[in-house]
C-alpha cells in the first residue's frame, strides 16, 4: 500500500499550530514538501524548523491574511508563477463563538470570507497544476457540525455546513480527473480553539471551566479528547496515493461523538 508523497507539493493553511500544523508534519513525515501558510511569521518559521526533511525537502512559508480575499488571490497567483501543488489543506481557525441569535450580519460575511470564499481562491488556484501533473488532493477542515449542530457555534454551524456542500460539488466536478475532494471533521481536539469554546460555554453559564470540560469528555465515547496529531493521520491517509478512489466525503475524527451515520 502507498502513502508516500515523496515528489508532492502541498500547500497546508492555518499550519503555524493546531490541527493545521499537525497535518504539516505529518505530510512532511511522508515525503511531501511543505509550504506552511498563515499570517504570524514568526510562528510559520519556528514551524518549519519542525518539518522532516529525510527525502531531501526544501519547506517554503507563505504570509497569507484570510480575512482579506483580494489580497490572497493576488498573493497565490503570484506565488503559483514559481510554484505547483498536487496537494491542498484548507483549514482556517473557526468564527467566534456565541449563539446564532446574538450573530450579527458582519460576522456571517467575515466567516463567509474566510472559509468558503478563500478556500474557493485556493482551489480554482492550484487546480489546473493538479490536472497537470495528475495527481489531486484537496483536503478541507471542518467540523463535525456539518452533521449535528454545536450549541454555542451559530455562525460556525452555518458556515461549516456551506462548505461541505461546496467540497461536495466540488468533488464530483473533479472526479473525472482523479482529483479527490474531502472533508475530515475534527471532534473536540486540544487546540486554543477547544480552550475558547470551553471557556465561553463556562462564562456565559457562570460555571467553572473544568465543568464544561466534564460535561464534554462524557459526550465521547473514548472519554478523552483527541490530539492535533489523531486528526492529522485521517488527512495524511486522503492525501495518499493509497485513497485515489475516495472522495466527496465527510470523516469525523471524533471518538465516536457523533451520534449520526
Amino acid at each position: 500500500m502507498d502513502f508516500s508523497l515523496k515528489g508532492k507539493n502541498a500547500l497546508v493553511c492555518g499550519s503555524s499550530k493546531g490541527i493545521g500544523k499537525a497535518i504539516a508534519i505529518a505530510l512532511s513525515e511522508l515525503g511531501a514538501t511543505v509550504t506552511l501558510v498563515a499570517r504570524n511569521e514568526d510562528k510559520l518559521i519556528a514551524t518549519k524548523m519542525e518539518l522532516n526533511t529525510d527525502a531531501g525537502q526544501e519547506h517554503n512559508i507563505l504570509l497569507c491574511d484570510f480575512s482579506k480575499p483580494a489580497e490572497l488571490k493576488e498573493i497565490i497567483q503570484y506565488h503559483l508563477k514559481n510554484y505547483s501543488y498536487q496537494i491542498l489543506i484548507n483549514n482556517t481557525g473557526g468564527p467566534p463563538a456565541g449563539n446564532i441569535s446574538d450573530a450579527k450580519e458582519e460576522q456571517f460575511i467575515s466567516a463567509f470570507q474566510n472559509h468558503l470564499l478563500c478556500n474557493h481562491i485556493l482551489a480554482m488556484a492550484l487546480i489546473p497544476g493538479m490536472k497537470q501533473s495528475g495527481y489531486g488532493r484537496i483536503v478541507n477542515v471542518i467540523s463535525t457540525s456539518v452533521k449535528i449542530p454545536i450549541k454555542g457555534l451559530g455562525v460556525s454551524n452555518t458556515i461549516r455546513a456551506a462548505v461541505a456542500n461546496w467540497s461536495k460539488t466540488l468533488s464530483g466536478e473533479l472526479a473525472p480527473f482523479g482529483i479527490t475532494v474531502n472533508n475530515i471533521l475534527p471532534g473536540a481536539t486540544k487546540t486554543e480553539r477547544l480552550e475558547e469554546i470551553i471557556r465561553n460555554r463556562a462564562n456565559n453559564l457562570k460555571v467553572d471551566a473544568g465543568k464544561i470540560e466534564e460535561e464534554m469528555l462524557a459526550e465521547i465515547p473514548m472519554a478523552r479528547f483527541a490530539v492535533p496529531a489523531e486528526v492529522a493521520a485521517a488527512a495524511a491517509f486522503l492525501v495518499s496515493p493509497a485513497a485515489s478512489y475516495i472522495t466527496g466525503i465527510n470523516i469525523p475524527v471524533d471518538g465516536g461523538r457523533t451520534g449520526s451515520l
